[in-house]
């Protein structure tokens, strides 16, 4: 069912262009850091996700899949993870975290185009990476990929069992002030559950197919993040739309 796959990649390309736009526009108003690396990373999400929907109707080429790869299967967590640095840790942490990955996406970048391939690529079937690649690209991400949504889910789950206790959701010198605590507990819950809705293609992989199941959880797990995201990032407009009501 090439259709299927087709519109579920479609979907996700469709969100996560959506997504992007959101923190964009957010980070055009505040220049919030974290909202800037965070449409970076959704942008490569895109890029990712639309290099699949191209492959998945045309046929994969040895150069969509280097760009799926990359911006897919290395950058694009890593990047969602180092919002989550800003958010917890401060901006000390959070640029030194954005210079680390502007060098891993350049070294990445330069691994991915020379990488040989060691197995040939065509048709619509989504290519293996540990068949296609060396030691390297694998490397990156495994490290990328499996680091960085560790962060994401443990800074999200700590970030709402902190405000559920009437904390800080912060880490160190680095204040956060907190309106409508339960909405953002709920909104960082739902963000955790959206990175392990991302993780679980494997597991679906025997009942849906390999292809299928890749699909499936990239457009849950982009939708369910923008759905975390929105739940979150509302909840200070929400308590100021309130005062404003009170006090007219």
């Amino acid at each position: 069912m090439p259709a299927v796959d087709q519109a579920l990649a479609a979907g996700a390309t469709a969100v996560a262009v959506g997504f992007a736009l959101s923190t964009w526009d957010r980070w055009l108003r505040r220049r919030r850091p974290h909202e800037l690396v965070w449409s970076v990373s959704l942008v490569l999400f895109a890029v990712g996700a639309a290099a699949l929907w191209w492959s998945t109707a045309r046929g994969w080429s040895p150069a969509s899949f280097r760009v799926f790869y990359l911006a897919g299967a290395i950058l694009n967590v890593p990047w969602l993870a180092a919002g989550t640095v800003y958010l917890l840790a401060g901006p000390v942490w959070g640029n030194r975290v954005r210079t680390w990955l502007i060098a891993l996406s350049g070294l990445a970048t330069g691994v991915l185009v020379a990488a040989p391939l060691r197995a040939p690529i065509a048709g619509t079937d989504l290519p293996e990476g540990k068949v296609v690649f060396g030691v390297w690209p694998r490397v990156l991400a495994a490290v990328g990929s499996g680091v960085s949504a560790l962060v994401i889910v443990v800074g999200a789950l700590w970030s709402a069992w902190r405000v559920l206790r009437g904390r800080t959701p912060a880490l160190g010198r680095n204040p956060r002030h907190v309106e409508l605590p339960k909405r953002l507990a709920v909104g960082n819950v739902v963000i955790a559950v959206g990175t392990l809705v991302l993780s679980a293609s494997g597991t679906l992989a025997g009942r849906l197919g390999k292809d299928r199941a890749f699909s499936v959880t990239l457009l849950t797990g982009i939708a369910v993040l923008f759905i975390g995201f929105l739940v979150a990032s509302t909840a200070g407009a929400r308590a100021r739309v309130t005062r404003l009501a009170r006090a007219a």
